[in-house]
């Protein structure tokens, strides 16, 4: 697999923590970093199977009437009051994840859950309500409900939240000692490993060919729990910078497109749950191997 490598300028620490906020906005593979003024694109559905977040719901069947269309109608034609859905578009909770979850059962996902509910889902649950004499709206009746309920077993945790989608690689030999975040780029995996043992794993993405992520060992010089890209605008929620400006942090926008996009340089994960539980265990000081 193709190396990419950085040439880094000596910056000071003032310098570094500017840039910090400057090197991981969301962007597309192979493009030019984003002026700042720009616009973020709307996701769009990737080939990696996540859902993709929209930039705003889709309305529910409920919504797809006005109470003034409905006053202008014949009195004597009464329409059936809308259905109003369990869940649809939009939703992002717990529930949608156990749906994902039992769609994955039903062989109508391939994806692992992610507790979002966007158009991947949508077209899962549009298919089964097809399938099964249903009306086919994409959202989540409770006649749907109680039919996918049915027609499964309640989810395992490790149904609900799977290790990671990617197989994690052998480890560098840098991160067999210690305490390690240690990240393949060839398998684009996180493995949190201490003294040699993994103690969990997760999904990450890396920077486009202009801004790529350096490899190298490194440490945890700070870490912000809410920090914000004061250049691109953007939330970097739960951040660990170890690489004058490059961090790992949770990427909304990773959660949406999955692999469509790419990061400014820093390590994007998509799991919130998972980097937010290794948040609270990583210690500044703690290694950082970014390997192929």
């Amino acid at each position: 697999m193709h190396r990419q490598r950085a040439i880094i300028r000596t910056l000071g620490l003032a310098t570094a923590v500017a840039f910090a906020a400057t090197a991981c906005g969301p962007q597309h593979p192979g493009s030019a970093p984003a002026a700042p003024s720009a616009p973020v694109a709307s996701p769009s559905a990737s080939a990696s199977g996540q859902d993709d977040k929209p930039g705003t719901a889709s309305p529910s069947p409920s919504e797809s009437s006005s109470p003034s269309a409905s006053a202008s109608a014949s009195p004597s034609r009464s329409e059936a009051p809308a259905v109003k859905p369990v869940m649809a578009n939009g939703d992002e909770n717990d529930q949608v994840r156990e749906l994902q979850a039992r769609l994955r059962q039903l062989k109508l996902m391939s994806s692992a859950p992610t507790g979002f509910y966007g158009s991947k889902t949508t077209a899962a649950v549009r298919s089964f309500q097809s399938q099964h004499g249903l009306g086919a709206t994409g959202a989540v009746d409770e006649a749907t409900w109680q039919k996918i309920q049915g027609l499964s077993r309640k989810p395992t945790e490790e149904e609900l939240r799977p290790p990671t989608t990617n197989e994690v690689a052998a480890p560098d030999p840098r991160c067999m000692q210690g305490r390690v975040m240690c990240i393949s780029k060839e398998s684009r995996t996180l493995a949190w490993m201490i003294d040699g043992k993994v103690v969990s794993s997760m999904d990450v993405r890396f920077g486009s060919e202009n801004t790529p992520t350096r490899e190298g060992l490194f440490q945890v010089e700070w870490k912000a729990k809410d920090w914000t890209s004061t250049i691109y605008h953007t939330p970097m929620p739960y951040s660990m910078f170890f690489s004058q400006g490059q961090a790992v942090h949770y990427s909304a926008d990773f959660a949406a497109r999955g692999y469509a996009g790419a990061s400014h340089g820093c390590v994007n994960v998509r799991d919130k749950a998972k980097l937010s539980a290794l948040f609270d265990q990583v210690k500044v000081g703690d290694k950082v191997v970014v390997y192929w």
